[in-house]
């Protein structure tokens, strides 16, 4: 992505979850300066805390400017009482959103059909990575078209 002339930061938070996950993947975020408007990228079972992220982004008055979800689970809006570990912002989204599907593997699981299908519903931009295309390249082009 960098050789694609993105300022990239990919926040390491091995080993936490929720709302510890979202504390230090923001504090990796502050630490590097990063120039606004951010694109959250989120990949697998980081997908629904995006929202939390950008809440903590926008607190530190960081513009987020899209979000790119690669092959990952999609938040979802709390129902009724939640006793989910991170709050969405009611806002949320507040800017274009993006699905990558990529050339990971031939097989699909039931949970990677489902948040291709929902991305498409909710007017997302998708894009699906070819076989022989870098996940880069697809990704740059992904958060080009947000």
């Amino acid at each position: 992505m960098r050789r694609h002339g993105l300022d990239v930061v990919v926040p390491d938070v091995p080993d936490s979850s929720g709302p510890r996950y979202v504390a230090r993947a923001s504090l990796i975020i502050s630490a590097t300066g990063p120039v606004s408007p951010l694109v959250l990228v989120a990949s697998g079972g980081a997908g629904p805390l995006v929202p939390a992220v950008a809440l903590a982004q926008r607190a530190a008055h960081r513009r987020v400017g899209g979000y790119v979800f690669v092959d990952a689970d999609l938040p979802r809006p709390p129902v009724g009482q939640s006793d989910e570990p991170v709050a969405m912002p009611p806002d949320w989204p507040e800017a274009p959103c993006g699905y990558l599907r990529t050339d990971h593997s031939l097989a699909r699981t039931a949970d990677e059909d489902r948040a291709l299908r929902e991305a498409r519903l909710r007017g997302w931009v998708v894009a699906e990575q070819g076989p022989g295309t870098s996940k880069a390249l697809t990704l740059n082009g992904l958060i080009a078209a947000l």
